[in-house]
Parts: structure tokens; sequence; C-alpha cells
């Protein structure tokens, strides 16, 4: 399993950035927004999902830890395998992604090429229960930070973003608020 790789370019194209590692060019399939301002020569570093099939092998690059979790919890869903995944997570900031799927826009989802209105329908319903999920799992009794810091960090932000923004949402709401209120507060939070 390849988790990241660093390295310099060696060739950039359209979809895709070519990183010499020690030698081996390895292809990486990446974003527009992780692919611009690259150029041969330039140190890179990339976190990847090393994808295994039958008949192919091949890696998906993203910056940062928090755009590689959303990747791998969206192409969790059926229909959404990496190729249209990479191309929701190109159209808008994670952020932005995210607080749509919790707010149930699944116009923001089908505004991306391939994501229809029942595939974005099908997304906003199974990833709103996983971040559902894993707040409830986090123990808590419903007003505290905990489970907003666990839904944030099921989401891909580090334990030190989730806190920031959890702390930040449960003092501008009502002890009353839901946690999915807090959550989206705190994605808000993170978005300014």
């Amino acid at each position: 399993m390849i988790a990241s790789l660093e390295g310099v370019v060696s060739a950039v194209s359209t979809g895709d950035v070519v990183i010499d590692v020690g030698g081996v060019g390895y292809r990486v399939h990446a974003g527009p927004s992780t692919l611009a301002g690259l150029a041969p020569g330039q140190r890179l570093k990339l976190h990847t999902h090393h994808l295994v099939r039958e008949d192919l092998q091949a890696l998906y690059g993203f910056r940062s830890t928090e755009e590689l979790a959303f990747f791998e919890l969206i192409t969790t869903v059926s229909g959404v395998g990496p190729k249209v995944g990479l191309a929701i997570l190109s159209s808008r900031p994670v952020a932005d992604l995210q607080l749509a799927i919790l707010q149930g826009d699944d116009a923001v989802l089908t505004a991306v090429s391939g994501v229809g209105k029942r595939l974005a329908g099908r997304i906003v319903l199974e990833l709103r229960e996983k971040v559902d999920a894993a707040g409830a799992a986090a123990v808590g009794d419903g007003r505290g930070e905990a489970e907003v810091v666990a839904a944030l960090e099921a989401l891909g932000y580090t334990s030190r973003e989730g806190r920031e923004a959890a702390r930040t949402a449960v003092t501008a709401l009502s002890t009353e608020a839901t946690l999915e209120d807090r959550v989206k507060e705190a994605l808000r939070a993170l978005r300014s």
C-alpha cells in the first residue's frame, strides 16, 4: 500500500503528474487544484490512495490528509468511483462539500459532471449517516465538544482543527443544539 509519495515532478499533464522517487516514476491521478502550478523539477509530496483491482493499479494524489480522507469516504458510496470522487473533490473545497452533505444540499453535487440527482441523493443519505454515526460513537451527552471533534476527524480534519472548530461551534450555539447543528457550525468556522 502506497500511502504517500515525495519526490521530484518529472511530468505534468491534464489529470495526472509523474513523480520521480529514487529513480522510479509514479503516475498519480489528481485534480486541477492539486496540479495547479506544478512544473517539472519541483519537489512535491502527495498523500495517496492506492487503488488495486484485478485489472488495474492506480494512485490518486492529494495535497492534504483532509482531501484524502474525504476522497476515501465519498468513494465508499455505491456508484461513486475514483474518477467521480476526484471530480467531486475538485469542484469545491472539502468544507463546502461536507457542509452541503450535512445540509442535504444535493444541488452542489449535481453541479459536478457525472453526478445526477439520484447519485447526489445517495451521497447525501449515506454520508450524512456516516457522519452522524461517527459523532454518536464519540461518547458524550450531546452538549460537549467531543462528538463534534470525532465527527470532524471522521471527515478528515486533524484533532487540533477539530477541537478549535468544535470549541467555536459549542460556544456559538445553545446547549440544546443537535450534533448536526454543531457540526455544521464547526464546518462554517473551518471555512472562514
